[in-house]
């Protein structure tokens, strides 16, 4: 009885027709990865609703031919590791936070960069504009591609006063949520603390952690009004907004046939509306959330916003800016677009 080795498989494969080559190479069953707490398809979080709803479209719309395995609350891998994974073809789909990796991928900080955007007008307008398209094209170079635009607003929770002015985060133990944030945090005179969202409700119950900016979302979804006595939400504006897409490997995006690729690009933009209605909803919805539990809800004014975005110019911006080639042009794209 003859062994057939890896050799004759490869060599089978390599003289097969282009058919079968394409059978054989194409994925079945894909991995879609988050760090938010699972729900279901009629509720819960809504980025979780959002993951398995695209589930349940595109294996109806490839007639089962893919498949969809969900991994909500960081049960595949930790958040930080998922854009990693994603560029190296190891993990296939993430609804994940860019910023998470902008040490490792600078040009992603442009998706969380304070006062840049400060409207959900402006930040869907990025994916059909310069700025969106080069952003998809550097993406692509880094082994990623979007299917779902997903921008939320948010806003902070604090245990002590209130964050509004900048003034008023100054000797603070403070989670911004990337390093642009970061820097505009110290310019205020906080102490900035380094953690992904579904870590904040500890900190703050432990106390190594006084206020965390995070998506109106997050604030929700991971209850901070049980461990905060106020919150800074996004409903009169905020120059919180941040870009956390719903990517997919372009390894494994690749590797589909066409009819799939479009059809998962076609369910990923129509679930644009949904997210986008979803995080408006969630702004206003969070500010009952607190005051249900005797909390106090604030709102930003047009000068405490723009005393945020006078600092983020001066500090983040321009750090951003000075990383390499690509942030400089991101940033001068981006900066066309600001109101």
């Amino acid at each position: 009885m003859s062994v057939v080795t890896r050799r004759t498989v490869l060599g089978a494969l390599a003289t097969s027709p282009l058919w079968l080559q394409t059978a054989w190479a194409q994925p079945g069953s894909l991995r879609i990865s988050h760090q938010f707490p699972a729900g279901s398809v009629a509720e819960g979080d809504f980025r979780d609703r959002l993951c398995r709803m695209f589930a349940e479209q595109a294996e109806r719309a490839t007639r089962g031919k893919l498949k969809f395995s969900i991994y909500p609350a960081s049960s595949l891998m930790k958040s930080e590791a998922q854009i990693p994974a994603l560029s190296k073809g190891a993990l296939d789909l993430a609804l994940v936070p860019l910023s998470y990796a902008g040490d490792e991928f600078p040009e992603v900080n442009i998706g969380l960069m304070p006062g840049l955007v400060t409207s959900y007008d402006q930040g869907y307008a990025w994916k059909n504009m310069d700025v969106g398209r080069e952003f998809s094209r550097m993406l692509g170079e880094r082994g990623m591609v979007i299917l779902s635009w997903i921008w939320q607003a948010g806003g902070a929770a604090s245990r002590v006063k209130p964050i509004v002015d900048p003034e008023d985060a100054a000797g603070l133990k403070v989670r911004g949520g990337s390093h642009a944030l970061d820097l505009i945090l110290k310019e205020a005179g906080a102490t900035v603390v380094n953690i992904p969202s579904n870590d904040i409700r500890g900190a703050m119950q432990s106390g190594a952690l006084d206020a965390a900016m995070t998506s109106s979302s997050s604030l929700m979804s991971f209850r901070l009004d049980e461990v905060s006595k106020s919150v800074t939400t996004a409903r009169g504006g905020t120059y919180w907004f941040m870009l956390e897409p719903l990517l997919m490997s372009k390894t494994v995006f690749d590797r589909l046939p066409r009819d799939q690729q479009a059809a998962l690009m076609k369910i990923g933009a129509d679930l644009e509306g949904f997210a986008r209605k979803s995080a408006q909803m969630d702004d206003a919805a969070v500010a009952a959330q607190f005051a249900g539990r005797g909390g106090r809800a604030v709102d930003l004014n047009a000068a405490s916003l723009r005393k945020w975005q006078d600092i983020a110019r001066n500090t983040a911006w321009r750090d951003f800016g000075e990383k390499n080639a690509n942030c400089a042009r991101l940033l001068a794209l981006a900066e066309k677009t600001v109101a």
